[in-house]
């Protein structure tokens, strides 16, 4: 069995823990580029964390100026095995309001120029996406809301858009008539690179604001979106640290093989693999690697 060990990402408004026990910030370096900060390693009761804030201290990077590859390989480097993402989100139906959290188990991705991949031309992989998040972490992570009686919707479908500007009306409309539940900018490529980093993933949507589909409701603004997050942070904090204190100690293998997302994945044959490129998949392919 391998040790658990929770990552958190920190989106808009989390930008640290104050619940974790012996933190120490650390600077963790990848051959992908810069992380987002450095990553804060502590515990919450018995469960080890380490945490990052995806735009770092202060909110410094924008959603298309964060290194995902980067921030990814760091967690997978610094023993992650459980990857839980808290992040802020519009709301595309009537009955998601502000304030409520959504336990996402789809995506749809609409980012541009983002790279989503740490393979490519030297090793190429296909890890599969067809159900991007793992059901255990989404079990434990329920339970944890449901103890601390935070309002919270199991299953919806996340759209990723490129942003930084929010969505146009016709745009929302669009959304929601692909049925799609909640509106981010951060979720991709970062799920795809956590599958390919063997990951067990999960997203809590924090949801801020109606987007600017609703009638009755002004478009987001900053403003608007920063009051809600700060409603959101103190229930963000104690479902964390519930989930933590609730986790086992041993990471429970995932039921559609998430931590073993490379087991098939690999089609490059090992004499045709690029050596510079092998090098820097040393944490997030390892396993496979070597074989």
């Amino acid at each position: 069995m391998t040790k658990a060990v929770l990552g958190i990402i920190g989106g808009s408004g989390l930008y640290d823990l104050p619940g974790l026990e012996d933190a120490e910030w650390r600077t963790v370096e990848s051959p992908w580029g810069t992380p987002s900060d450095q990553l804060s390693f502590g515990r919450i009761g018995a469960t080890p964390i380490v945490f990052l804030p995806r735009h770092g201290r202060g909110h410094r990077l924008a959603p298309s100026g964060i290194d995902y590859r980067a921030n990814i390989d760091a967690l997978k480097r610094a023993g992650v095995t459980d990857l839980v993402s808290v992040s802020a989100v519009g709301s595309l139906k009537q009955e998601l309001f502000p304030g409520d959290f959504v336990i996402v188990d789809q995506f749809i991705d609409r980012t541009v120029g983002r790279v989503s991949t740490f393979f490519g031309n030297g090793c190429v992989a296909h890890v599969s996406m067809a159900h991007p998040v793992a059901p255990r972490l989404v079990e434990r992570i329920r339970l944890a809301a449901a103890a601390e009686d935070i309002p919270h919707h199991i299953g919806g479908t996340y759209v990723a858009m490129e942003g930084p500007q929010f969505s146009s009306v016709a745009e929302s409309h669009l959304y929601r008539s692909w049925n799609a539940d909640v509106i981010g900018m951060t979720n991709m490529p970062e799920a795809k690179l956590a599958r390919e980093a063997e990951l067990s993933y999960a997203t809590i949507a924090m949801v801020t604001d109606y987007d600017c589909w609703h009638p009755n409701h002004a478009a987001v603004t900053v403003d608007e979106v920063i009051r809600v997050l700060g409603e959101n942070r103190d229930k963000a904090q104690r479902l964390v640290a519930r989930l933590a204190r609730d986790f086992p100690a041993e990471h429970e293998p995932c039921p559609i093989g998430s931590d073993r997302a490379l087991d098939h994945a690999l089609i490059t044959a090992p004499d045709a693999r690029d050596p510079a490129l092998l090098a820097r998949l040393d944490a997030v392919a390892g396993r496979v690697l070597a074989r």
